[in-house]
């Protein structure tokens, strides 16, 4: 890749721009172990299968979308003191339910035999993404150039010209909601109280001020 060499026959400054908006909630995206241990291989996996099938049914109640089960993995854990061995067999389940199945998510399928919840992730409607980003790269820019106009006024200078760009951009991941059955009371949990999904996007723009 050629190398562009940047000139300024004036003062060269630097910004970083930013710019972030929050989104509705419209899906909760979801992930559980779900495992089982017996004495034997076999036995271990088809606990598991059984287990599965419940947490199936379950989801199902809740209309879940994009539902995906990993392949199960088996590993042995050794005897120890007053502990036979085991053989323990896993496998991973995600898919996305509606915010209002929050409550039902954790209290009924994380009370499910063998289920561990991970964190619960909000997700906006992605339909909006494109016109969204291109929102905040002007937002993020504006805000650079204006940050450059200020000290370039303040040195004497009147003019600033874009020399380089570069985009720092993306979705920022939400703070999850780590939800276990146990740990459940009364009030219930509220979607509401989920962090938003927010866009942030950056630009580190280099100017020619004049």
């Amino acid at each position: 890749m050629a190398e562009v060499q940047v000139v300024c026959d004036g003062t060269l400054l630097t910004a970083r721009g930013t710019a972030e908006r929050e989104r509705p909630v419209r899906f909760l995206r979801f992930s559980l172990r779900l495992s089982a241990e017996a004495s034997e291989a076999d036995t271990a996996l088809a606990s598991l299968q059984r287990r599965l099938a419940a947490v199936r049914t379950a989801l199902e109640r809740l209309e879940v979308e994009e539902l995906r089960v990993t392949s199960p993995s088996t590993w042995e854990r050794p005897a120890e003191r007053g502990r036979p061995a085991q053989v323990r067999a896993s496998l991973q389940v995600s898919g996305r339910v509606a915010p209002a199945r929050l409550q039902p998510l954790i209290r009924e399928v994380g009370a499910l035999p063998g289920v561990a919840l991970a964190p619960v992730t909000p997700e906006s409607d992605p339909a909006g993404d494109r016109p969204l980003q291109r929102e905040l790269l002007r937002e993020a820019y504006r805000d650079a150039y204006g940050q450059a106009m200020e000290v370039a006024t303040a040195i004497g200078r009147t003019r600033v010209t874009p020399l380089e760009v570069s985009l720092e951009g993306g979705m920022a991941p939400p703070l999850p909601l780590r939800a276990q059955a146990a740990d459940a009371a009364p009030p219930p949990f509220d979607p509401d109280e989920l962090p938003p999904p927010t866009d942030r996007f950056a630009v580190l723009v280099r100017f020619c001020a004049r």
